[in-house]
C-alpha cells in the first residue's frame, strides 16, 4: 500500500486526470458560464451556533450557556429577519446576506439520522440513503452531464490533500494539493485524548500534554488548519477564473466536531467561524468578476444537540444549517420550515428536527445554476429523488 506521502505526491502530480463521462446535457441558460464550489465542513457544524433561532421561545432554555443573546447584548446576534440571527463573528457573511448574496438554510440534513460521522458523510457525499462501498459521489455523477463544449477531464477539480467521496467514481477527477500539510486541528487532538482516556498510565499524561483549553488559547490559529483552507480556496479561485479552467471545485475542512469547550462568540467554534468567514471573503475577492456567476454550497454531515453537554460542548445531532452564497445567488433570506425547539418538537427529544432534505438544495443548484437537466438529476444524480428547492438563483 502506498504511503500517505506518496498518495499526496501523486495527487499533486496529477493536475489533470481523466474523468469518465456519459452523454452530456446542455446548459439551460444560453451563454452563461456558471461556477460551483462545494465546501464540506467535516465533523458536524453546530448550525444553531451559526444561525441561532433566537426568536424561538424555547431557544434560550434549550441552549443554556451556549445561547446567544439579543442583538444589544455582548453575546448578541446579527439579526436577519427578527427570528433567525447570525453568529456575530460572521462579519463578511453578514455583508453578503445584506447584499442578497447569501441564502441560509436551517433544519436541513442529509437523509440520515443515526449520528455516525462516517455513515453520515457517506450519505452526504453519495446522495444515496443506503450507500454501498463502491457507490460514486453525487457530484461525480453530475459532472457526467455538465461537459458540453468543454474538455470533460478538466471540468471538475478536487482541491486539498485528499479526494472527497463526493467526486469519486470509476475514474479520478482533476486534483491539486498544497505543498504543506495542515497543522493538526482541535478535532484531532480531542480524538487523541479519547483514544487514551481509559489508559490509567498514558491517559493522564495525554490529557496534561494536550489540554485543549490551554493549547487552543496558547496556539491560536496554528492548530486549526485555517491557513490550509485559505490556501486551497485561493487555488480554487485561480482555477475557476481561468478561461480554460474547471467550473466545479470541491474543498473540505476538518475540525468541526465540538464535543468540548465550544464557546459562543469566543472559543473553539467561534475561531472556526471566524476563519471560515475570512476564507469566504477572500474567495469572493479572488473570484473577481466571475463571482457574479458563482454559487458556493457549504454543508456538513449533521447538526448537533440543542442542549450543552457536560464538557461545555455539544454532541452529534441531526438537523443543522447550510449556506449558499455567491453573486449568482438569490439571497438575503433564511430558508426554513422551522420545527421548533420545544422539547416535544425535537427529534428523539434532543436534536433539531430536519424538515428539508439536503439533496433538494443540491438538485436546485445543479438545475437552476449549473443548467443540468432535471430528468438527468432525478435519474442519474439522485436516483428516485425528485424534489428541489426553487428560487435559489437570481433571475437573468
Amino acid at each position: 500500500m502506498a504511503s500517505a506521502i506518496n498518495r499526496r505526491q501523486f495527487i499533486k502530480a496529477c493536475a489533470v486526470l481523466t474523468l469518465g463521462f456519459t452523454t452530456p446535457i446542455s446548459f439551460a441558460h444560453g451563454h452563461r458560464d456558471p461556477r460551483m464550489v462545494v465546501l464540506i465542513l467535516r465533523g458536524g457544524m453546530d448550525g444553531l451556533a451559526a444561525v441561532p433561532a433566537y426568536g424561538d421561545p424555547a431557544y434560550r432554555s434549550g441552549r443554556g450557556k451556549l445561547a446567544l443573546g439579543t442583538p444589544d447584548t455582548v453575546d448578541g446576534v446579527i439579526d436577519l429577519d427578527g427570528f433567525f440571527g447570525l453568529n456575530p463573528v460572521f462579519e463578511n457573511l453578514a455583508q453578503m446576506y445584506a447584499g442578497r448574496e447569501a441564502l441560509l438554510f436551517q433544519a436541513i440534513a442529509p437523509p440520515y439520522a443515526k449520528r455516525s460521522h462516517f455513515y453520515a458523510q457517506d450519505v452526504l457525499e453519495t446522495g444515496l440513503t443506503n450507500p454501498a462501498g463502491s457507490a460514486s459521489g453525487w457530484l461525480y455523477r453530475a459532472l457526467q452531464g455538465l461537459s458540453e463544449g468543454r474538455d470533460p477531464d478538466k471540468y471538475g477539480y478536487s482541491l486539498g490533500a485528499g479526494i472527497p467521496r463526493i467526486v469519486q467514481g470509476a475514474l479520478p477527477v482533476g486534483a491539486w494539493a498544497p505543498d504543506r500539510l495542515p497543522d493538526p486541528d482541535e478535532d484531532t487532538l480531542q480524538r487523541l485524548m479519547a483514544l487514551y482516556e481509559q489508559d490509567s498510565y498514558l491517559g493522564p499524561k495525554v490529557r496534561a500534554g494536550f489540554n485543549a483549553d490551554e493549547m487552543i488559547n496558547a496556539m491560536g490559529g496554528k492548530l486549526r488548519g485555517g491557513n490550509n483552507l485559505t490556501t486551497v480556496a485561493k487555488a480554487a479561485a485561480r482555477f475557476l477564473t481561468r478561461d480554460d479552467g474547471p467550473r466545479v471545485a470541491v474543498m473540505d475542512s476538518g475540525g468541526w466536531d465540538t464535543h468540548a469547550w465550544q464557546g459562543t462568540t469566543k472559543g473553539r467554534l467561534a475561531n472556526r467561524f471566524r476563519e471560515l468567514d475570512t476564507v469566504l471573503a477572500g474567495l469572493k475577492q479572488d473570484m473577481g468578476s466571475v463571482w457574479d456567476q458563482t454559487a458556493v454550497v457549504i454543508i456538513t454531515e449533521f447538526g448537533r444537540t440543542v442542549a450543552v453537554n457536560g464538557t461545555s460542548g455539544t454532541d452529534h445531532g441531526v438537523g443543522g444549517a447550510a449556506f449558499l452564497l455567491g453573486g449568482a445567488v438569490n439571497g438575503g433570506r433564511v430558508h426554513s420550515d422551522w420545527p421548533g425547539l420545544a422539547k416535544e418538537k425535537l427529534y428523539e427529544g434532543r436534536d433539531l428536527k430536519p424538515t428539508l432534505d439536503m439533496r433538494a438544495l443540491f438538485a436546485g443548484v445543479l438545475h437552476q445554476h449549473m443548467g443540468l437537466d432535471r430528468g438527468f438529476i432525478e435519474e442519474q444524480v439522485f436516483p428516485g429523488y425528485r424534489d428541489q428547492v426553487s428560487g435559489l438563483i437570481r433571475a437573468g
